[in-house]
């Protein structure tokens, strides 16, 4: 989720000083993983002494946890308003939604005439795992926990779908009319959630936060692969791979985002030769969720962008 760029964007944009560094840490030990005691608040300690002692001289300062945390915390508001919608008809609590920054409302969403009580049911346990990312990550965060901003999943998805041309120019697209374009609107989210997760594992420093940041990954990429194998049996291929190209173009990073159909055949788990998933640094991942390859900090799925200082899209 964050490259190498980060460590000058951090420079000169972050809000967190090493104060908040110290209570985010406390807040987290105390209120969100306290079996850890006195082990986490140690660490904590350490990472909030200060970066001349820690790092060589010259060497930029790396995000703090809580700023990455909080990044993932923006994304997982995204995915459980658009999960709650799909199978609740409504989205999540309001008190599941408030902290620091712009608290914001939610645009779109509705409950999903879902055929297949199967794919109901997957839908259903995402959900669910979406909703308890929220109030992990809140938890974990305490009071530097960001609210939720203004998100947009109704307008935002038919931006999407004309820049991958999976519509045309003039026409609307409703990821809540039918389950087909719920799997669509899904295939979305779902693998950069995964990319994400993956690059922000190098820059969490706490062992603690970083064994449910990978805890988190493996879940986002359970759910990536049921997505992916239900285009797949639905024969969506073609239409998956419209939205992959549209990552592709929108992240400005090289050839990496893989459609569900390799070679012809099922490709349910997007890797290189040597088996691995790729990365995203956060700013790409914003590129995506914002709809724009350039240097922005708002628009597309959230009109206001997100909160918390990694804000700026590449």
């Amino acid at each position: 989720m964050f490259g190498k760029k980060l460590v000058r964007q951090m420079i000169s944009r972050s809000s967190e000083n090493v104060d908040d560094r110290r209570r985010f840490l406390q807040s987290a030990g105390a209120l969100g993983l306290g079996i850890v005691g006195a082990g986490v608040l140690g660490a904590g300690a350490a990472a909030a002494a200060p970066a001349a002692a820690q790092a060589p001289v010259g060497a930029a300062e790396a995000p703090s946890d809580g700023a990455v945390l909080n990044f993932a915390l923006n994304l997982e508001y995204l995915e459980g308003e658009f999960y709650s919608f799909a199978v609740h008809g409504h989205g999540l609590a309001d008190s599941l939604t408030t902290g620091t920054g712009t608290h914001g409302m939610v645009t779109g969403g509705r409950k999903v005439p879902f055929q297949s009580s199967r794919i109901r049911q997957y839908a259903m346990e995402i959900a669910a795992d979406e909703l308890a990312h929220v109030k992990f990550l809140r938890s974990a965060l305490g009071s530097a926990a960001v609210s939720r901003p203004a998100i947009n999943i109704r307008d935002s998805f038919t931006s999407a779908a004309r820049a991958a041309k999976l519509i045309g120019p003039t026409e609307f697209f409703d990821p809540y009319k039918n389950e087909n374009n719920f799997l669509l609107a899904a295939f979305l989210f779902e693998d950069v959630g995964v990319t994400a997760y993956k690059g922000a594992a190098p820059l969490i420093t706490n062992k603690t936060y970083l064994e449910a940041a990978a805890g988190i990954l493996s879940a986002e990429a359970y759910h990536a692969a049921t997505i992916r194998s239900q285009l797949f049996e639905k024969g969506m291929g073609a239409r998956a791979a419209k939205l992959s190209g549209a990552r592709n173009i929108l992240d400005g990073y090289g050839d990496e985002d893989q459609g569900i159909i390799r070679d012809r055949n099922a490709n349910i788990n997007p890797t290189d030769k040597n088996g691995i998933n790729f990365s995203r640094s956060y700013d790409r991942v914003l590129n995506i969720v914002y709809l724009n390859p350039g240097q922005v900090t708002k628009g597309g799925f959230y009109p206001a962008g997100v909160n918390g200082s990694l804000n700026t899209s590449s």
